[in-house]
């Protein structure tokens, strides 16, 4: 790679890392998922840093072509992270239907009060 191509990663990492602080500086973000990118983009640096270093640790792991260690190593982050994140959306999912039912409940026992109050006190 090319001294030029390592100074467009390590810009691209850095300008990464100052997004995320400031989605989260915003309330964009939440600093739980903030953490997730920021250990992806400290983990990706030094690969941008050290010319070399994806070819070595590649080498390594047994795989002949460094940026097919990237491509798989993406692959696999963002298996995780959908998975992550489904369990998230589940969970989500599961608190807003009890919520949905007590508020249900809420509003049935509201108008059943309601009604019991406005009666005919000649009536009974």
């Amino acid at each position: 790679m090319s001294t030029r191509a390592y100074v467009v990663a390590v810009v691209a990492s850095l300008v990464g890392l100052v997004f995320i602080f400031r989605q989260v500086r915003r309330g964009r973000l939440r600093a739980k998922y903030a953490l997730i990118w920021v250990t992806v983009a400290l983990l990706v640096l030094p690969f941008a840093v050290v010319p070399g270093l994806l070819d070595e640790t590649a080498s390594l792991l047994g795989i002949e072509y460094g940026p097919t260690l990237l491509l798989v190593g993406g692959l696999v982050f963002f298996a995780a992270l959908s998975v992550h994140f489904s369990s998230e959306l589940t969970r989500v999912e599961e608190r807003t239907r009890i919520l949905a039912e007590e508020i249900s409940m809420l509003k049935f026992e509201l108008e059943s009060t309601s009604s019991s109050d406005h009666r005919d006190p000649t009536s009974g």
